[in-house]
């Protein structure tokens, strides 16, 4: 997968649609009020953002669209300009409810299109309105769907023209293989969307998915945001690791910068999460420093295979995707 990192900012993708190369996230904890994702999402267009990265879970698909039609009439960007994604979340992995959650989301964006629609999660959760299902303990309550099944039904979603390019999230090899195995097959994933950072280099998932012409594309490339809700407080802070400190001074950028520019280096599109506007101007400012090969390689010697959404509430579910290796 080449990348031309002073061209376009975009990488090829399998079905030859294009990526740009850094992305936005609009993830943010319940706590936050979602217009702060409206202001975030104007705020990253007006810097250059033109990869915008949100899903039903995160319920602000109304605001992040209501942005994107601001920028849209005043001037700032076209449609076409702009690269969206948008999940299926995971109670809505049976084949039949797709296309209605797609459906339901390009309603909110107002869009009658989204660039990417991705498999949230390979393991689904009881079909229904509610977002966690729990039962009366409070346990998430699971279901199986055929990954095959559901797959097919993104298939359609794109061949009706309501997605230009299909992929998954948070998908291990053995997953990955399960679909690009599948009688029939007829489009394979574009990407998928894991964890990817320092701590967690994902570098044989990265091997493997290059082999397969998939773009790998990291979330919590920052470390993580440390929702209480999905991760553990003790974990370490990934920006505050001196090695990446003594890079960054050495380069005159932020520790932040430096992890972002890792990835775009080893041929990994990368999303940045921030509702600040000076760090989301400064998430953008990656593609005018060359991290040297020493760096990369110091960088990669911080691996030590440290998760912080570690879902671990699916850990018995049939398709849990940590089990493995990679």
């Amino acid at each position: 997968i080449m990348m031309d990192l002073k061209q376009s900012y975009s990488v090829r993708l399998n079905d030859g649609h294009f990526m740009p190369v850094l992305g936005f996230g609009t993830y943010a904890p319940d706590h936050t009020p979602k217009s702060q994702a409206a202001e975030a999402t104007k705020v990253a267009i007006d810097v250059g953002f033109r990869h915008i990265d949100s899903a039903y879970l995160y319920q602000n698909e109304e605001e992040v669209g209501q942005a994107i039609w601001e920028k849209i009439a005043d001037g700032t960007v076209k449609r076409e300009d702009i690269f969206y994604t948008t999940k299926l979340w995971a109670t809505f992995l049976r084949p039949e409810l797709v296309r209605p959650a797609l459906e339901s989301s390009l309603k909110k964006l107002g869009l009658d299109y989204v660039d990417l629609f991705i498999i949230h999660v390979p393991f689904a959760m009881k079909a229904g309105e509610e977002l966690l299902p729990k039962n009366a303990s409070g346990e998430i309550i699971l279901e199986t769907v055929d990954l095959c099944d559901t797959w097919e039904a993104l298939e359609k979603c794109k061949d009706a023209g309501l997605t230009k390019s299909i992929g998954v999230s948070n998908f291990n090899h053995k997953l990955l293989e399960l679909i690009l195995n599948k009688p029939g097959l007829k489009y394979k994933p574009t990407c998928n969307q894991v964890e990817c950072h320092p701590y967690l280099n994902q570098s044989k998932l990265l091997e493997f998915c290059k082999s397969k012409d998939i773009v790998l594309v990291a979330y919590s490339a920052l470390g993580s945001q440390r929702d209480p809700q999905w991760v553990d407080p003790d974990s370490p802070h990934l920006l505050e690791e001196p090695i990446l400190k003594s890079i960054a001074k050495k380069h005159s950028r932020s520790p932040g910068q430096v992890a972002l520019r890792y990835q775009l280096q080893r041929g990994v599109v990368v999303l940045a999460k921030s509702f600040s506007e000076k760090r989301i101007k400064e998430n953008f400012q990656i593609f005018d420093f060359e991290l040297t090969p020493e760096d990369m390689k110091a960088i990669d010697g911080l691996n030590r295979n440290l998760r912080y959404d570690k879902l671990q509430f699916a850990a018995n579910h049939p398709y849990f995707p940590f089990s493995e290796e990679y």
